[in-house]
């Protein structure tokens, strides 16, 4: 009788793990052989000291794996041990993310302990169907006065705010953070200086803001490849509140550090300088982060979404700042001449927009609107004659009562960062200008 062998391999019987080593350090890209790793997946390295470094995988050519570190790396040597993580990914989700401070990989920064009422989900970036999207049919009460009657933000609608340095884009982003009407507000600091952070926290957003705000910060100092993840953890987490049903705001400081951040792992990878030095999938990734954004087929939930986007130089032709007013629903556009001025908010209202105004606002509300961005550039026509006297009254009827009013227009817009105006207020106050103006 033959007899049948069992080759069951016994439970307590721990499987064995493939290591691969590193090969060669070129820049910020690693390279190992050994592995059978794909491209997203991760990995530890071990340093001289005996810790460990984690990794992903970016790319490949041939046999060799591209690596890019999280974190910054020393004491790595050649042949250094590249041990593969089987599990993917993980990010927080829960009650016990408000008010916190985490880095690109969720783990909390602000020395308050671990987290709490939060469970851990594997990360995924899945784009909703375009046809199942619920349309944007409600505005999103962010309590700035000039916002809410001149530029309209929907549930569920993307803009990008651009601005250069110094023009109080950090200010408009924390009191929209405190004033906002939205459930959750989401705020991701991307690549920015690290004592901004800091900034942010106790100045723009307050104690007020900060209990119902989640903040993940990945400064300036972090890798690239820490820079990306943070800018996806937003998405993820900000998704998450949106599909239990609640109205999230999600501000994201700099779309153009997160394309920057892409820009040092292409050209690390080798892709070719497109545009100012950016390659080509620093263009391809912003679509994709983007589009994570707005609302999905929940009947309930929305996920307004504001990047800003920096203009080197005040140069609105910036090649990210094209790119992205072409792919979001909307533009808020700073301006540093009224900033000059001691104009705050310093928002250019003839040089914005809302795509999605004519579907929140009624025909009145649309034609006061109009009517303001009409006088303040008719007022634009002559503001550089009238230091010089060049400008002589009684010859436009309009052009006479831009200039007689403009001091009106310029406080509407203008607002203390310390005073919030809600949507009813925002109109009625626009009424009695308007009715201020055509009567006086």
């Amino acid at each position: 009788m033959a007899r049948v062998l069992n080759f069951s391999i016994h439970p307590k019987v721990p499987v064995a793990t493939i290591y691969g080593r590193l090969v060669r350090v070129n820049g910020l890209m690693l390279e190992a052989v050994g592995c059978q790793l794909g491209t997203g997946d991760r990995c530890l390295l071990s340093c001289r000291d005996g810790s460990e470094v984690e990794a992903e995988v970016v790319g490949f050519e041939g046999a060799t794996l591209l690596l890019m570190p999280i974190h910054a790396t020393r004491g790595l040597m050649p042949g250094a041990r590249v041990r593969p993580l089987p599990s993917a990914a993980q990010i927080p989700v829960g009650a016990g993310l408000l008010g916190r401070v985490l880095d690109g990989n969720g783990r909390p920064i602000d020395n308050q302990g671990p987290l709490t009422a939060c469970h851990w989900q594997a990360a995924h970036l899945n784009v909703p169907n375009p046809l199942l999207r619920k349309p944007i049919d409600g505005q999103l009460d962010v309590g700035v006065r000039a916002l809410n009657t001149l530029l309209p933000i929907g549930k569920g609608q993307r803009l990008g705010l651009f601005a250069g340095s110094g023009v109080g884009k950090s200010v408009l982003l924390g009191m929209m953070t405190k004033y906002t009407r939205a459930d959750v507000v989401v705020v991701g600091l991307i690549g920015e200086r690290g004592r901004e952070v800091r900034e942010f926290l106790d100045h723009a957003l307050g104690e007020a803001g900060r209990r119902r705000a989640i903040v993940i910060a990945a400064p300036a100092d972090t890798t690239p490849l820490m820079r990306l993840r943070a800018a996806r953890l937003c998405h993820q987490i900000a998704t998450g509140f949106r599909d239990q049903g609640k109205d999230v705001l999600l501000l994201m400081d700099s779309l153009t550090r997160y394309a920057q951040a892409q820009r040092e792992i292409g050209l690390s990878l080798g892709e070719p300088p497109a545009t100012r030095g950016y390659p080509p999938s620093a263009f391809s990734t912003l679509p994709s982060l983007v589009e994570m954004a707005g609302n999905s087929d929940h009947p309930q939930g929305s996920l307004s979404a504001l990047y800003t986007v920096l203009a080197e130089g005040d140069d609105q032709q910036d090649p990210i700042a094209d790119a992205a007013r072409a792919i979001l629903d909307g533009h808020i556009v700073l301006s540093r001449t009224l900033a000059e001025q001691g104009h705050f908010p310093a928002i250019d209202i003839n040089a914005s927009a809302s795509r999605v105004a004519d579907q929140l606002h009624s025909q009145e509300q649309l034609q006061r609107a109009q009517r303001v961005r009409r006088l303040l550039g008719r007022y634009q026509e002559v503001r550089e004659l009238l230091p010089l006297g060049g400008y002589q009254p009684g010859q436009d009827a309009e052009l006479d009562m831009a200039v007689r009013h403009y001091p009106q227009l310029s406080q509407y817009l203008q607002q203390d960062r310390s005073q919030p105006v809600d949507l009813q207020q925002s109109e009625s106050q626009l009424m009695a200008l308007l009715s201020e103006i055509e009567h006086g």
